[in-house]
């Protein structure tokens, strides 16, 4: 995604230094072009059931890019839900997920008639039975089963295990089917499974296909014409070169074998692998320093701007675009955050550092202004959206002076 030309640093055809001079750091930039790429992509080689995972990027204009190009939405909150419908995906497009929705966000759902909910417990079917009765409505609903399969990730972003907290187990299809035959105001139409994120080994894929085959057989033998397939996603993208390189055309080859001529209509939900390598973070050097022999590069985008290294161990490959490698130094980059946890990584070689330099971390796309926070009460990152060379801000945030006027002081104080 980042190329240089001439040693100035472009993202599409428009140079970074010229984003620059109308957003300060740190600030994301996406690439419309790499973005469109990967969803004609996966649509060829998937089908046309993709359902974009909004939480890995909720960014209006992303949604109305996504929604441009013929895909779904997966949303896991009422929140995102509204964020969807608000960007232009038609209700029938829409996959309301998550193991926690509440009263309201059902009953919203229910109201703009979207294409499926997901149930993830008994309980939950129970009360959409309930609330569909009450709001005189016939609503279509899926079940998300839990394939007690282990996608070989880590332990934070697993969901397909049996300990994880995440739909419900195979082997309660029958009292899932005994339920639903006694709720008039449901239609189960659908069967979805996740089990987890940055999954590289397509043998986990290709068992989790056969369980879901396998359930989506059982239910028809016991009298549910089951029509929707949810594959989920989590395909493994490359944040390290050293990383396993996964191959969306051998997940293709499983996927044929496993369900061949078979009636049902599949869908996956992707969201990383459609928009992760679209997506750079941008940050600027506001001190340098050592310590115990170590060279630290302070910048200033933080654990609050991009969270996933301190709170998964992540690795993003960080490079510079100020100065070439020709004297260079190990450096360790962190944040300004006062938490010690607060570290992009360690032990990296830059050409020598300088204060207000500028340093881009890659295939930030995904899970990275969305997961951003004002904690330290620093502002949220802006971000920007280049289309060739034509670039726009598509998130401008808010002075640090609107957020504590937004504080309620009680008038006993």
């Amino acid at each position: 995604m980042l190329e240089f030309k001439n040693e100035i640093p472009f993202v599409e055809d428009t140079s970074i230094h010229d984003i620059m001079k109308v957003s300060t750091t740190p600030f994301y930039i996406y690439s419309q072009e790499i973005i469109t790429q990967k969803v004609k992509m996966t649509k060829k080689i998937l089908g046309n059931n993709i359902f974009f995972s909004v939480k890995s990027n909720s960014n209006q204009a992303i949604l109305k890019l996504m929604n441009s190009l013929n895909i779904g939405a997966d949303v896991v909150s009422i929140g995102e839900l509204k964020r969807s419908l608000s960007a232009g995906f038609a209700s029938n497009k829409i996959i309301f997920e998550g193991v926690g929705k509440s009263k309201e966000d059902l009953i919203y759902a229910i109201q703009k008639n979207i294409r499926l909910i997901n149930t993830e417990s008994l309980e939950e079917i129970k009360l959409i039975q309930k609330l569909a009765l009450e709001k005189n409505k016939f609503v279509n609903i899926g079940v998300r089963l839990n394939p007690n399969i282990d996608g070989g990730t880590i332990s934070k972003i697993s969901t397909g295990k049996k300990t994880d907290k995440f739909g419900i187990e195979i082997s309660e299809i029958e009292n899932i089917v005994n339920l639903v035959s006694s709720c008039n105001n449901l239609n189960l139409i659908g069967i979805s499974c996740h089990i987890g994120s940055q999954i590289s080994n397509v043998e986990a894929y290709k068992n989790t296909f056969a369980e879901m085959k396998k359930a989506a057989d059982t239910f028809v033998s016991l009298g549910i014409k089951i029509k929707h397939v949810d594959l989920g996603g989590g395909f493994h993208i490359q944040y390290h070169k050293d990383d396993p390189k996964f191959e969306i055309e051998d997940l293709k080859g499983e996927l044929d074998t496993c369900f061949g001529s078979s009636v049902y209509e599949l869908s996956f939900e992707p969201g990383r692998y459609l928009i992760a390598e679209a997506g750079v973070l941008v940050t600027t050097i506001i001190n340098t320093k050592q310590n115990g022999g170590i060279n630290y590069l302070i910048v200033d985008a933080g654990m609050n701007t991009l969270i996933r290294p301190a709170m998964y161990g992540a690795h993003h490959e960080i490079v510079s675009i100020s100065k070439k490698m020709d004297n260079s130094k190990t450096y360790t980059v962190a944040g300004p955050i006062c938490e010690s946890s607060d570290i992009f990584v360690k032990n990296i070689l830059l050409p020598k550092q300088t204060m207000g330099d500028t340093l881009v971390i890659k295939n930030t796309g995904a899970y990275g202004k969305v997961m951003s926070s004002t904690y330290n009460t620093r502002s949220l990152p802006s971000e920007v959206l280049v289309n060739k060379d034509n670039f726009a801000m598509i998130y401008s945030p808010n002075k640090i002076e609107k957020d504590i006027e937004e504080d309620i002081i009680p008038s006993w104080l």
